[in-house]
């Protein structure tokens, strides 16, 4: 699931693949943006803030985009087949690189110098290479504005802070102890800013994404998507219960014996 370590992972990525090089061909396949043209355009790199990707090409222009829930970027060799299908938004090749952006949310071109615009309403991003404790102390104050609200939805509100998804908000809750539906006032808040921030950071150049420091397959995590499987910490059950309403709906899993509160 894409959070915010995939995130700059990806944007990584992009820089990598094709940073520097020159379009031969572009495609972007949004209603909007159909008849845009970036065919000899220099991309320059790419950057994440929180969940959310700016792809900047040369000319001050940036296509911004949403991993959403299941949204990738793929590179292939342009002399042979490529996965493109429906599901394909955006489409970029160069001399020796064909990237695919699928299942993009939100996509749109905008002056690279007005990307922070679209990003405003975010919280601190925890992977901001210039992490200060001013943006510790922010991220702190608004998670507590709310100290009755359910501790996994104010994790999960990026105006709180960026790049927390529901695995991260999931393990931070089992590390804490408590379940996802403690109030914020249970918990320490300055230890939980600092939590997530170390679980993003850990996780931001690593393959595989482990919140436990532990090798080996089906090792990664404590309880996210364990309910079959059982707690990682006491092989007691996980359970789970849907926690947030309409298009913000998430299923919540914790471990009943090592996070008590509500549940």
């Amino acid at each position: 699931m894409p959070e915010g370590d995939t995130v700059r992972q990806t944007a990584v990525a992009l820089t990598r693949e094709l940073g520097g090089a020159t379009l031969r061909r572009a495609q972007l396949r949004h209603p909007r943006l159909a008849t845009a043209d970036l065919t000899g355009r220099t991309v320059e790199g790419a950057r994440s803030v929180g969940k959310h990707l700016f792809l900047r090409f040369g000319g001050d222009l940036s296509l911004h985009s949403h991993l959403g829930m299941d949204g990738s970027w793929t590179f292939h060799d342009p002399g042979r087949r490529a996965p493109v299908g429906h599901w394909t938004r955006v489409l970029l090749q160069t001399d020796t690189r064909l990237a695919l952006g699928q299942r993009l949310l939100r996509l749109a071109l905008v002056p690279t110098g007005e990307e922070s615009g679209l990003v405003a309403h975010l919280g601190p991003d925890l992977l901001d290479p210039d992490w200060s404790p001013e943006m510790a102390e922010l991220a702190r104050r608004r998670l507590t504005a709310d100290p009755d609200r359910e501790l996994g939805l104010a994790l999960l509100d990026q105006h709180v802070m960026a790049g927390v998804g529901n695995v991260y908000k999931t393990e931070v809750c089992f590390l804490l102890g408590v379940s996802p539906w403690t109030p914020v006032s249970g918990v320490d808040p300055v230890e939980t800013v600092e939590l997530c921030r170390k679980l993003l950071v850990d996780n931001a150049d690593r393959r595989q994404r482990s919140t436990t420091g532990q090798p080996g397959r089906g090792r990664e995590l404590w309880v996210y998507g364990r309910d079959r499987l059982g707690c990682l910490r006491c092989g007691g059950p996980v359970l789970t219960g849907v926690q947030g309403s309409g298009t913000r709906e998430r299923i919540a899993y914790h471990c009943p014996r090592c996070q008590p509160g509500p549940a």
